[in-house]
């Protein structure tokens, strides 16, 4: 399927992050190669939780007992996530150094920030 110059591609996305906190967070190839396949396992499940967040976010209920139920799914998909990245953080200290560790998570946000920086510039065009 031929894509729109200028789609977004996932795969290009993840290879530009991958080599962005390759680079930002000082990983050897070996490193990179232990860290990576896990950090991906993660961003999968999360993006699970993410969409089953996304589906109760747009519709507002009707009466305050449905209000009240979808403020509190939220808050557990919030918990949800919140706990996945905890276990994942864990995993990846126990095969890199905690201030490898902090460094990707610095780069991760700082990848995603620039990203957004970047759409948001080229809608403004």
């Amino acid at each position: 399927m031929a894509q729109r110059r200028g789609a977004f591609n996932p795969e290009r996305y993840q290879a530009e992050m991958e080599q962005f906190i390759t680079r930002e967070a000082c990983l050897t190839p070996q490193e990179a190669s232990l860290f990576f396949p896990m950090f991906r396992e993660l961003q999968s499940k999360q993006r699970v939780l993410f969409d089953n967040a996304r589906k109760h976010r747009n519709i507002k209920p009707a009466d305050e007992a449905s209000c009240r139920e979808a403020i509190l799914e939220r808050d557990d998909h919030d918990l949800q996530i919140k706990s996945l990245q905890q276990q994942y953080h864990i995993k990846f200290m126990n095969i890199l150094p905690a201030s490898k560790v902090y460094d990707i998570l610095r780069a991760e946000d700082q990848f995603h920030r620039q990203s957004f920086k970047r759409m948001a510039q080229k809608r403004n065009k």
